[in-house]
């Protein structure tokens, strides 16, 4: 799918997100990347397999991943 040179990561790389952004669903909260996936302002995403990925911002009040 990517044309960019040096391609962007695969959807099922860990760093799929750094894919460059295609479109954009500001008001719905969404961006399509290059490689397909779909991703959330709540960090959440939706790999082009149909994969969900739940959101992984962290809790509020967490300072470092601690209470």
């Amino acid at each position: 799918m990517c044309r960019h040179s040096p391609p962007c990561p695969s959807p099922d790389a860990p760093d799929r997100e750094a894919a460059k952004v295609i479109a954009r669903g500001d008001t719905q909260g969404w961006c399509l990347l290059c490689n397909g996936t779909i991703i959330f302002d709540d960090t959440g995403e939706l790999l082009p397999n149909g994969e969900i990925i739940a959101p992984h911002r962290p809790a509020a009040g967490l300072v470092g991943g601690v209470a």
